[in-house]
């Protein structure tokens, strides 16, 4: 079902929203069949619990959703969103005590729950149609929400279909549709344009590597994303077991996310000059594979000891970030499923992210809860940096010891960006379980919180 909200002008039933305090003030402004409907069900107002309310000549007059407490809400996004994508077919509207914020979550939450991945399998649709809260802003939210569709699609389709021809046609699509300008260099080419980690990680694959490039804007602050897109990792020579693989296929995660973001700020029409770099390989084994302790050169001239094949991601990344510094952009951006450091760090819910510049952070963290997207800062600690420099080479892709995963690939990575106008996202992009508006699966983390701090952290 294509995102939509319901027709403005159509009828619609109430949905109300009441807080557990609330309860019992709210329920005694209801006629007494309501009151006794209620109570008979057990209806508490726990966050994101339904019921519906019948109507006297049959059929459903209302619905009441629970709002919970505040403590709950803290514990739980898209609270609502539960009871929200259970209501049945029809057109519905709320009610209730919501500041702006929440009737924004709720309408976003919404939007969210109408995802399934339905590739290879059909599945159940959200099929209630909600209006626009009053005061919200339907066109980014609907931006938000079909951008995160995107990501979440790319996520989910399993290597077989999204090696990195798949991911390019993708990405080209995605510039097509809004008249953007790319570019693609593959296979030897790599090595002939000077991107030799990219291809040094991509060249044991029958599915060449390759460098994909997108700009878009003519006007305003130059900004430019970096999306690791591994789209299957077998670990290379140091190969993973079995059971690290199984979630291989969301190694290209970053790049899916990137696309994303690229996809709300192209739909809103943000005065940005674009500009977006994927470095798109499968890590896999053969003969020419890369080698432990292999010493690669990377393009801006560092060297590279490769103690872990597995720790494939930072390489391509960091040809991919020398290309970014070598045009002055007001900000660089990258994303990647890098470390599972980060993911027993912060766990899968919060997208850890990196800067040194101090207004980037805030600006950050301050829209993070407004996109209902959290994130959380991590230091590039400088007291780290001998452990990522291994003396027979510049620089170290896998540090011995275990310590600090997540902070040591981002120094290394910070390596190959002059630009102090940096930042690095560290993402998980799987969520484990079902959770309200995110079913297990492929997810996007920091797009949203970005695109709604960019306006202030490029002055827009």
């Amino acid at each position: 079902m294509p995102l939509a909200f319901a027709d403005p002008s159509a009828p619609s039933r109430p949905v109300h929203v009441v807080a557990s305090e609330a309860l019992a003030d709210w329920r005694a402004t209801q006629p007494e069949p309501v009151r006794a409907w209620l109570a008979a069900t057990g209806f508490e107002a726990s966050l994101g619990e339904l019921r519906l309310v019948p109507a006297t000549e049959g059929g459903i007059a209302a619905a009441v959703v629970g709002f919970g407490t505040a403590r709950s809400r803290a514990r739980s996004r898209f609270g609502l969103a539960r009871g929200l994508a259970a209501l049945p077919e029809g057109d519905w509207h709320l009610e209730g005590d919501l500041s702006p914020a929440e009737a924004a979550e709720a309408a976003l939450g919404w939007l969210l729950s109408g995802y399934a991945f339905t590739r290879y399998k059909a599945a159940g649709a959200v099929k209630a149609r909600l209006k626009l809260p009053a005061g919200c802003d339907g066109a980014r939210l609907l931006a938000m929400a079909e951008a995160e569709v995107l990501t979440r699609d790319l996520i989910n389709t399993p290597a077989s279909d999204m090696g990195p021809q798949e991911l390019e046609q993708a990405f080209l699509a995605l510039a097509d549709r809004f008249g953007a300008e790319t570019m693609a260099i593959r296979g030897d080419k790599l090595i002939e344009r000077n991107f030799p980690m990219i291809h040094a990680v991509g060249r044991a694959s029958p599915r060449e590597p390759r460098l994909l490039e997108m700009r878009w804007g003519e006007r305003g602050p130059r900004l430019t994303l970096v999306g690791k897109g591994v789209c299957f990792d077998t670990g290379g020579l140091d190969i993973k077991p079995s059971s690290g693989m199984l979630l291989m296929k969301k190694d290209m995660g970053g790049a899916a996310t990137v696309m994303g973001l690229a996809q709300m700020i192209m739909a809103m029409d943000l005065p940005v000059r674009l500009r977006v770099l994927v470095p798109a390989v499968e890590n896999a084994i053969s003969g020419n594979a890369m080698r432990p302790r292999d010493i690669l050169t990377s393009r801006k001239g560092l060297t590279v000891e490769v103690n872990n094949t597995d720790a494939e991601g930072r390489l391509i990344l960091a040809d991919a970030l020398a290309l970014a510094d070598e045009e002055r952009a007001d900000l660089i951006v990258s994303m990647a499923t890098l470390t599972g450091a980060a993911r027993v760090a912060v766990g899968p819910d919060l997208a850890p992210f990196y800067t040194d510049d101090e207004a980037l952070a805030a600006a950050l963290q301050a829209a993070a809860a407004t996109a209902c997207d959290p994130v959380w800062r991590m230091p590039f600690w400088e007291p780290y940096e001998p452990l990522i420099e291994p003396g027979i080479a510049d620089l170290d892709n896998a540090p011995s010891g275990g310590f600090a995963g997540s902070i040591t690939a981002a120094l290394f990575l910070r390596r190959f960006v002059a630009n102090p106008r940096y930042m690095h996202f560290d993402i998980y992009g799987h969520t484990p379980s079902d959770a309200p508006a995110r079913p297990k699966g492929g997810v996007g983390q920091g797009a949203r919180a970005l695109f709604t701090a960019l306006p202030q952290m490029l002055g827009l």
